[in-house]
């Protein structure tokens, strides 16, 4: 047998295959990668721990260089090199939002400054910085309207209200806006377009870090908590990452500490939060594979329309839940119903007789097996129903993706959400059937 064309070979080949599979590819040696280095040194910063990178699944990113131990520091990012409000104070800027009635928000301060900054150009001290920025974002206030009608209820809900919300913030900036002409040549409208501070508010509230600074007069009432931290935003999501952020006060530097060793060559992540992926798609404008916390969202409207019409308590049952805090975060998970969904569903499914007993069911007790077959029940219909939009919604998006080509990147950011959604549906039928098939 010729060398290397054994069984052993065969699995070292793989294994092989699999690692470079997942690891990232170098990108250090791009100009734009590399005016950035040398813009964060002039600041007083130099990373030897991580190295920017493309992965496969997540995009760019930051790699190690070298093997990372747990609890060990992996950026320490000097003050000077954070984008805050005080930047924005002490840039010609500051002149104008001192003076300005009644004071801005911390997050128009930066907003503005971003646009101004990436109008200046090759005239920025920012530029290097704004070079590696995402040139657009895929939040849905970004979405087209036909890619947002896609979107899960509670979720399309939530990205009418953004929309809403970033098309009064720049509605109501205008007239300071006008105020800044003295700064530009140029016609202030054509600067500070809708479409330029979408993109800031976009840059702001995905890749801000928290950094917690006192209130001041020239600011609105609003926190200002917002900094922008060039190369530290590079590290990518990860709902299993432990890691410490913070602000030291003693060093003046946002640090980052990892919460796990990483092997050298393996991409670094941070932690956003606990955050399901509906949450992440609006904040963020992504969706996390594999997140334990994705869930799927059970709203009033659907729980009423499975359960009997002739229910004379049913008005008083719902105040009840809603006086508790038990109307809202109702949903299906990877491992089945969630606890309040179940409890919400026992105490919607009493009887007449029963109803006196509605905050035994709030505690967690048992009721009668009537009660605990008709919720399960009810959970299974809900459940069956949510699957049957899933599965309907995904072939909608596949007959889409063929006729707009056009929106073929944001309908399959829709149809990765969905098809997480169908998984944990279908994750969640299996522990009910379980579930029912122990009741009986």
């Amino acid at each position: 047998m010729k060398k290397g064309r054994g069984r052993t070979s065969r699995i070292r080949r793989r294994k092989l295959s699999k690692s470079f599979e997942s690891r990232g590819v170098n990108e250090s040696y791009k100009p734009e990668f590399i005016q950035l280095r040398k813009w964060l040194k002039d600041r007083k910063f130099e990373d030897t721990n991580l190295i920017p990178a493309s992965f496969p699944g997540t995009g760019r990113g930051l790699m190690s260089k070298t093997s990372l131990r747990e609890g060990q520091v992996i950026i320490s990012l000097p003050e000077s090199c954070l984008l805050t409000t005080d930047t924005v104070i002490r840039s010609y800027l500051g002149a104008y939002v001192a003076k300005w009635r009644p004071p801005l928000s911390p997050l128009l301060a930066l907003c503005t400054f971003l646009v101004a900054e990436k109008h200046a150009g090759d005239r920025s001290p920012w530029k290097p910085y704004l070079e590696i920025l995402p040139k657009a974002y895929t939040c849905p206030v970004c979405l087209e309207p036909e890619v947002v009608n896609l979107l899960p209820q509670p979720l399309k809900a939530k990205a009418r209200e953004q929309r809403i919300r970033v098309q009064e913030f720049f509605t109501s900036s205008r007239d300071f806006f006008s105020s800044l002409q003295p700064l530009f040549s140029e016609a202030v409208e054509g600067i500070f377009s809708y479409s330029a501070l979408l993109w800031a508010w976009c840059t702001v509230n995905t890749r801000a870090v928290y950094v917690k600074r006192g209130q001041r007069q020239c600011f609105s009432a609003e926190p200002d908590t917002c900094a922008l931290a060039p190369y530290l935003d590079l590290l990518n999501h990860s709902p299993g990452v432990q890691v410490k952020a913070a602000f030291n006060e003693e060093t003046r530097c946002y640090e980052i500490r990892t919460g796990s060793s990483c092997r050298r060559h393996e991409e670094v992540f941070i932690c956003y939060g606990p955050h399901d992926n509906q949450r992440l798609l609006l904040e963020y404008g992504f969706v996390a594979a594999r997140n334990p916390h994705a869930c799927v969202y059970v709203s009033q409207d659907i729980l009423v329309k499975y359960l009997p019409s002739t229910d004379k308590q049913m008005n008083k049952k719902i105040s009840i839940l809603k006086d508790h805090d038990f109307i809202e975060n109702l949903t299906f998970g990877w491992d089945g119903p969630s606890w309040r969904l179940l409890t919400t569903l026992k105490l919607l499914c009493l009887e007449a007789e029963e109803f006196t007993c509605w905050k035994k069911v709030l505690l967690g007790e048992i009721i009668s097996d009537t009660n605990e077959k008709t919720s399960l029940d009810i959970a299974q219909k809900i459940c069956q129903y949510f699957i049957e939009e899933a599965n309907a919604m995904l072939r909608k998006i596949s007959y889409m993706k063929d006729e707009e080509g056009a929106l073929v990147s944001q309908l399959t950011l829709v149809e990765t959400l969905w098809t997480g959604e169908l998984q944990i549906l279908q994750a969640s039928a299996e522990t009910l059937n379980s579930l029912q098939t122990a009741f009986t």
